[in-house]
């Protein structure tokens, strides 16, 4: 199983960044390559849309709101992986108010493609989500 993890800082309280983050259906209000979320089963499930029109279909499989993470599988996607699951955590930065770091990691089985690959694909979605977080609490 390959993995992959991705960390910022971006310029809010823990607290900020969660209200954005933290909801299961928010990823268009922050994640540029998202463009429409769809809650289904009661907002377990979100039936996600990108530029290209892909359909990404992901389950809510654990959530914490007082530890700010939850984490998600994927069900459909046009990723060449299996056995996807990923994790999104906001923490707070020991003794520096107004910031807050965000973790996005995942691991998965490659799957029509080379364990590198998948890292390197992963490892560049989650880089370019933080920076676009970061770019959203800096405006």
């Amino acid at each position: 199983m390959a993995s992959t993890s991705v960390s910022r800082v971006v310029p809010a309280s823990p607290d900020k960044v969660w209200s954005l983050i933290g909801g299961f259906d928010t990823l268009p209000d922050w994640l540029p390559y998202i463009l429409e979320s769809t809650a289904l089963e009661g907002g377990r499930v979100r039936r996600l849309t990108n530029p290209d029109g892909d359909v990404i279909a992901e389950r809510l499989v654990d959530f914490n709101e007082a530890e700010r993470h939850y984490s998600y599988a994927i069900l459909e996607a046009p990723f060449p992986v299996n056995g996807y699951v990923s994790t999104l955590r906001v923490h707070a930065v020991p003794g520096r108010d107004g910031v807050a770091e965000v973790q996005w990691s995942g691991r998965f089985h490659a799957d029509g493609a080379t364990e590198d690959e998948v890292v390197a694909l992963f490892t560049g979605i989650y880089a370019d989500g933080l920076d676009a977080l970061h770019k959203t609490l800096a405006a």
